[in-house]
């Protein structure tokens, strides 16, 4: 993090990432997309991109908040089902050939498969209930909003029906790993459970959060 001669800081995109707790791939997407979303300009630092913090949190405050329409989500079902496209499709209300889409051009937050099933001509990703309900719920995922990815109930009486496995998962290798950093942690539970480093950084930052409530 820098400090300007007036007082302001300027964070790079990995002061970012653990400033918000989002990973590196959604905070790229951001900064990609900033023509349609108004993700504040760069300033060049030492070579590297910096933002104005205060400016970036406004923003990012107003982006998380867009509304969105999560209505046609299907909370129902075991949230550790693995489900094939067309299950995801159904369990997102959307058409099948959008999480075709979603694979071929991931949207933010789009989660990495838990098992990928190799056929004659092609590869099925299967992901579970609780990864698409974390997906839709995740504001910087798009999902919802006009002009943008598709459909839930309001998150917290989500969080209350199905909360994600993941969270009590992290939970669980913080307490049996409270000398690890939380990357190397992220990256043990990657190579157990599957997905990014990235996603379960998140979601140890959720877990931190949860246990200090």
């Amino acid at each position: 993090m820098k400090t300007a001669d007036d007082g302001r800081q300027w964070a790079n995109r990995e002061d970012l990432i653990e400033h918000s707790g989002y990973g590196g791939t959604t905070l790229k997407r951001l900064w990609r997309d900033r023509r349609g979303n108004g993700h504040p300009d760069a300033r060049e630092i030492d070579g590297v991109m910096h933002w104005d913090l205060e400016e970036w949190d406004a923003w990012f405050a107003q982006h998380r908040e867009r509304p969105r329409d999560l209505s046609r989500v299907d909370r129902s079902g075991d949230p550790d089902e693995q489900l094939p496209p067309a299950g995801q499709a159904r369990v997102l209300g959307v058409d099948p050939a959008r999480i075709t889409q979603y694979t071929k051009n991931p949207p933010p937050e789009w989660p990495d498969p838990v098992h990928v099933e190799e056929l004659a001509t092609r590869t099925r990703e299967y992901r579970t209930r609780a990864q698409l309900w974390t997906f839709a719920d995740d504001p910087a995922s798009g999902f919802g909003t006009k002009g943008g990815r598709p459909p839930g109930p309001d998150p917290k009486k989500r969080a209350a029906k199905a909360p994600d496995p993941r969270v009590r998962l992290a939970a669980e290798a913080l307490a049996a790993m409270p000398d690890r950093k939380a990357g190397e942690v992220a990256a043990a539970l990657a190579e157990r459970h599957g997905q990014s480093v990235d996603t379960w950084k998140r979601v140890i930052t959720q877990a931190r959060k949860q246990t200090q409530q």
